[in-house]
């Protein structure tokens, strides 16, 4: 009994390791058959997306594992490179602090194309917080947070195989390997390859629906477990090589590549991440531990599209001591340690260099008193020394009260800010011939000022019962006001996209409501509404954030037949998506087969997918995504000119390809 509470100490000691103790918590008393996990006793509105949700899509990466969850929204970034981007709360990425166990990895340089860095197979579960999130884990969460946990090489099976291929000419093969060194000690290899050789061109344009890509990504981890001595520990390697090609169809990045004979693109990223984490629970004090992380990292990029260039290197490392006890008894905690960030910026856009070494040492303390009946608190804050933003503090909050039985009301409110990267961030817009202008404030980055915001909510869950049925309905509200912000201007003129920093007010109010049910014995209903007002001052006038649906309806049904004697059973899913109206960018002054409306038509989206399980170690799936073939009506302006001034292949706002068809097979050997 002794060693069995040891192992649960130490995978609770790793919240950035493994799972935060409440969720464990959470994890223990739920059923096994959750694929989202609502915790009542979770003092922040987080949620647990375990590895079962994550098969129930094409999920192929990170970027596209939300498709079955209405908690995030999943956006298409443009009509070349076919990159998904997220968004929480009506905020795009950049305002997410996005993580992998718990160390920030989708930032700066690789904003625009990280999440498809880490693919589907990898990942064990992931964590989304909304609002803001803990000290713990730094300053530049504004929207929420997104955790990403990666398979244990403790838990890893001894083979493991998934291959992929799709009617758009995607084929993907994964593979993983487990081993056993020692009692303590196990090894895990994963290894991944994407590639797309086909181009199409289904609405007629002239260019690509799809990139051409290839990619080839492998992490090798190492984990230490001694529950005895209570000490855990991680080693990961990351090597990772990815390309794309994109534009018109007749392009040939040998003869044609920054020249006017046909328009393309190209972006070529290496990558290297090394990290390790060290945890140890203190002998005869449970409730104390002290955990180590470091994370070094090299990004490269090398693209051009069409004949302008940007290039971009960033080299990070990350460092936190994070110490956890308890004051007199375990309903007060705290969590106190040092933080270290610097990254190297080397950049090039146009041929103009744009350099910027930036250097900040935190130090957070954050208090919890949680009475474990119905009451909760986190109090956090964090003081911050930066070379570009100066001394800083940053406050957190987050409440949880349980009125009654099974139902919980959570409220938040924090401070965030970050320093933008204008031109990783916005690489979509490249697509174009619009001219980047950013107007000099002053500020330390691209002469901008940081941008600040508060973000303030609250949320209630109720979970009850239906006859013998369960169901739960739960709301969110949360607002984000902007003390500054970089302002990326698209209503000044199809023709240039400016910069600035904010003048005047700028917020996003969000509102979900959701509501879920086992309507019969293993059928499953999930459906939720969602509604955005999201305005900014621009230089002229107050307008609506474009390329933004303030009114969605997420429905998901899943369903899986009773289980053979062998193991055999079929699994259903079925996700429908209705957008409504997108207030578009300024196009008035193009010619009018260049021009698009003021406001996008609502538009619906399903999606389905089918499981057939042969066991433990086999299955097949196949499935389809825009199955009413839904293709927005023109996707590039200027496509008949693309060196012309009309040029603009960013403003897309519904899928370009139409329908998609896939399938697939996964085998495990334990």
């Amino acid at each position: 009994m002794h060693l069995k509470n040891s192992g649960v100490l130490l995978l609770s000691l790793v919240s950035w390791i493994g799972f935060s103790q409440d969720t464990l918590k959470a994890v223990q008393v739920q059923s096994l058959k959750k694929n989202i996990i609502k915790s009542l006793t979770n003092t922040a509105n987080m949620q647990v997306v375990t590895s079962k949700e994550l098969l129930k899509a094409a999920c192929c990466n990170l970027a596209e594992s939300f498709e079955t969850n209405p908690s995030i929204d999943v956006n298409y970034s443009d009509a070349l490179t076919g990159t998904k981007q997220i968004k929480m709360l009506g905020l795009t990425s950049p305002y997410l602090l996005i993580a992998t166990e718990n160390i920030p990895s989708v930032r700066g340089a690789s904003q625009a194309y990280g999440l498809t860095f880490i693919p589907g197979t990898w990942v064990e579960s992931i964590q989304i917080t909304k609002g803001a999130g803990s000290v713990v884990n730094g300053f530049e969460s504004i929207s929420g947070q997104i955790n990403a946990e990666l398979l244990k090489p403790i838990n890893e099976s001894l083979l493991f195989f998934n291959a992929y291929g799709s009617s758009d000419a995607r084929f993907e093969f994964n593979t993983h390997l487990g081993f056993k060194l020692s009692p303590k000690w196990s090894s895990s290899l994963l290894l991944h390859g994407n590639t797309r050789t086909v181009r199409t061109d289904m609405n007629g344009d002239g260019f690509m629906d799809n990139p051409l890509a290839k990619q080839l990504n492998v992490l090798n981890r190492y984990q230490y477990y001694n529950p005895e001595k209570r000490w855990v520990s991680f080693l990961s390697v990351q090597l990772l090589k990815d390309a794309k090609i994109s534009g018109q169809m007749a392009f040939n990045p040998t003869t044609d590549a920054l020249t006017t004979s046909n328009w393309g693109a190209e972006i070529k990223t290496e990558r290297a991440d090394i990290s390790s984490k060290v945890g140890y629970i203190f002998q005869d004090m449970p409730f104390q531990s002290i955990g180590f992380q470091n994370a070094l990292t090299t990004h490269r990029q090398q693209s051009y599209f069409g004949l302008r260039t940007y290039d971009i290197t960033q080299k990070s490392y990350y460092s936190n001591l994070v110490f956890s006890s308890i004051v007199r008894n375990t309903m007060h905690k705290f969590t106190t340690g040092l933080n270290l960030m610097y990254d190297d910026y080397q950049e090039h856009f146009e041929g103009i260099p744009y350099l910027k070494s930036i250097l900040d040492l935190g130090a957070y303390l954050e208090y919890t008193y949680d009475n474990a009946d119905n009451f909760s608190i986190i109090l956090g804050g964090r003081v911050d020394q930066h070379s570009s933003m100066g001394v800083f503090v940053t406050p957190r909050m987050h409440l949880r009260y349980n009125p009654w039985k099974n139902g919980v009301l959570r409220m938040s409110a924090g401070e965030g800010r970050r320093l933008a990267s204008v031109f990783a961030e916005n690489q979509n817009l490249m697509a174009s011939s619009r001219e980047f202008s950013i107007e000099n404030s002053g500020g330390d980055r691209y002469g901008l000022h940081p941008e600040k915001a508060w973000n303030y909510g609250f949320s209630f869950l109720q979970k009850f019962r239906i006859g013998i049925k369960n169901a739960e309905i739960g709301f969110d509200a949360y607002r984000t006001d902007f003390q500054n912000q970089v302002v990326v201007d698209l209503y000044q003129g199809p023709q240039q996209v400016r910069f600035y920093d904010l003048k005047g007010v700028s917020f996003a109010n969000s509102f979900q409501v959701d509501f879920n049910i086992e309507p019969l014995h293993q059928l499953y209903f999930r459906t939720a509404y969602k509604y955005y007002d999201i305005q900014t001052d621009y230089r002229y006038e107050r307008k609506d954030k474009p390329l933004q649906a303030k009114h969605r309806l997420f429905e998901n049904i899943a369903y899986e037949t009773h289980p053979k004697a062998k193991g055999q059973y079929w699994k259903f899913d079925f996700t429908f998506n209705w957008l409504g109206a997108q207030t578009l960018p300024y196009t008035v002054s193009n010619a009018g087969q260049d021009q698009m409306p003021a406001e996008s038509a609502p538009y619906t989206l399903a999606n389905m997918q089918c499981t057939r399980i042969f066991g433990k170690q086999f299955e097949v799936y196949f499935g389809g995504e825009n199955l009413g073939n839904y293709r927005q009506p023109k996707a590039i302006l200027g496509a008949n000119d693309p060196f012309g001034v009309v040029f603009d292949a960013s403003m897309v706002y519904a899928p370009i390809f139409g329908s998609m068809y896939y399938g697939g097979l996964r085998y495990k050997l334990d």
